[in-house]
């Protein structure tokens, strides 16, 4: 499936390579879809079936097929893992309460037809379920019908609040009539989540939350991160034999050279510098490699890192972006959680940037730590600076295309609420401030972003996610507040 922890050791040499394509990582979702339905038996005299067109043993066997085939496309669609399981019938209460899903990531119930109590049986367990009902798309179902609050929550308080108890943990935002596409970007959602939980990530220097103390806490006991802390004093060692070492030295040469030439790059630092932070990339690879880990982020990356490496992680940690893995400045744990949410549920490389305050509907987004292929494919224009504030190293000055859509990811510290919004970029200036700067036409009523100014990290990715961003907070125990149009 592309990059993952342990394939990069099985490259020799582990070189930068612009050639490479970028990588779908993470574990697919698997998704058990069961159809939901019960064949009723005419009876002379009498009311003996209800709304829907799945009547005959026939017909079950038809709609089976039709949602096997409508399955097969829609996985053909999805850029990111998915693994989809032969239909299943459910026909009773005790069909749905007997099916085991240890092994599945969702439910996918095609609610047919059948009594309230099998809806609900379908409805219970310890999985992610998603609900598919017809009007249109095929023979109509009768819980199009009947589907209803009664089995569903809302994110409003109910108004019997006993019955909130005994309601499956399926929300109103779980149901899809008829449009696959609708399906799809959920699905995509819950990939995402399921990515995103868990992950290892490599900080040296440590670990912080900006303005957050208890953000590093707050991130393994929420989100399930393993943080591994890696000390300074153990990778200056490292570095300093790196930069004695003749062949690595030649290597970083190499790619210095691949690197330069690559259309629309312009040096505008020592070209030193750079061959310093391909040595720096190979290091924090080498890092990622060692423990298993997918991520990785740097403390005191505007300090002690400098004089022991003679350049700057900047380049570095955009070069890592670039490849694959999720590299982050700073050991910023209030946002790098929102970060590694956002590569998986894109694909591409994400842009973990400083916020401005909002003002005539226009935000600046600024940071030395750019990445260069912010669609997941080409290389874009970029100057090779000194980091700002240190004017030392290697920073690149991305130029993002004007006119490029933009999602945002911006959390209350380490609380249970972020923020999502999107954006136009309308120009690359070059203020004096971190190195990639763009300023970003906001959409939706910018003047609600004014409370939300917290001189806080955001995080940024070519495209729309604004649909996918509440749903998939929704599911790791976050409040996303999305920014409603002006």
């Amino acid at each position: 499936m592309g990059w993952m922890p342990r394939t990069l050791a099985a490259r020799e040499p582990a070189e930068w390579d612009p050639r490479r394509s970028f990588p779908l990582i993470g574990r697919p979702l698997k998704v058990q879809p069961i159809l939901m339905v019960q064949v009723p038996t005419p009876r002379e005299e009498a009311s003996w079936r209800s709304w829907g067109g799945v009547q005959t043993e026939a017909a079950v066997v038809e709609e089976i097929e039709r949602i096997d085939h409508e399955l097969k496309t829609l996985q053909g669609k999805a850029e990111f893992g998915l693994e989809i399981l032969p239909v299943e019938r459910v026909g009773s209460v005790e069909d749905a309460e007997n099916r085991a899903d240890q092994d599945t990531d969702v439910v996918l119930v095609y609610a047919c037809s059948g009594s309230g109590s099998m809806l609900r049986a379908c409805l219970k367990g310890g999985r992610d379920r998603l609900v598919f009902v017809r009007h249109q798309s095929g023979p109509i179902y009768y819980w199009y019908e009947a589907l209803s609050v009664r089995y569903l929550r809302t994110d409003e308080v109910p108004e019997n609040a006993g019955q909130e108890a005994d309601l499956p943990d399926v929300h109103v935002d779980d149901v899809v009539v008829d449009e696959y596409p609708e399906l799809l970007w959920r699905l995509r959602a819950l990939a995402a989540v399921k990515n995103m939980l868990g992950n290892t990530v490599v900080a040296l220097g440590g670990a912080w939350g900006k303005y957050a103390p208890d953000a590093p806490q707050v991130a393994r006991e929420r989100y399930g991160l393993r943080i591994v802390d890696v000390g300074y004093d153990t990778f200056e060692v490292r570095l300093r034999e790196a930069l004695a070492d003749r062949a690595r030295m030649e290597r970083a040469e190499r790619c210095t050279r691949e690197y330069l030439s690559l259309p629309q790059t312009t040096l505008e630092t020592k070209r030193p510098f750079v061959v310093n932070a391909f040595v720096l990339y190979e290091l924090f690879k080498e890092l990622l490699e060692e423990h298993s880990a997918s991520v990785f982020t740097i403390k005191s990356c505007m300090g002690t890192i400098i004089p022991m490496s003679k350049t700057t992680a900047c380049l570095s940690l955009a070069l890592l972006n670039d490849e694959g893995p999720m590299a982050f400045c700073e050991s910023d744990f209030v946002i790098i959680p929102a970060g590694i949410l956002m590569r998986y549920l894109s694909n591409k490389p994400v842009f973990l940037h400083n916020s401005t305050f909002p003002h005539g509907g226009v935000v600046t987004c600024a940071h030395c730590t750019c990445p260069r292929r912010l669609d997941g494919r080409t290389y874009a224009p970029t100057r090779i600076l000194t980091h700002y504030e240190s004017d030392y190293g290697a920073a690149p000055k991305v130029e993002i295309p004007l006119g490029q859509a933009v999602t945002f990811l911006d959390p209350r510290y380490s609380s249970d609420r972020w923020v999502s919004f999107k954006g136009v970029v309308r120009g690359n200036p070059f203020y004096e401030i971190c190195r990639s700067q763009q300023d970003v036409e906001i959409e939706g009523n910018w003047r609600d972003l004014l409370a939300e100014a917290r001189d806080s990290h955001w995080i940024m990715v070519y495209g729309d996610y604004l649909r996918e961003v509440p749903y998939a907070c929704r599911k790791i125990g976050i409040r996303c507040t999305r920014l409603e149009a002006a």
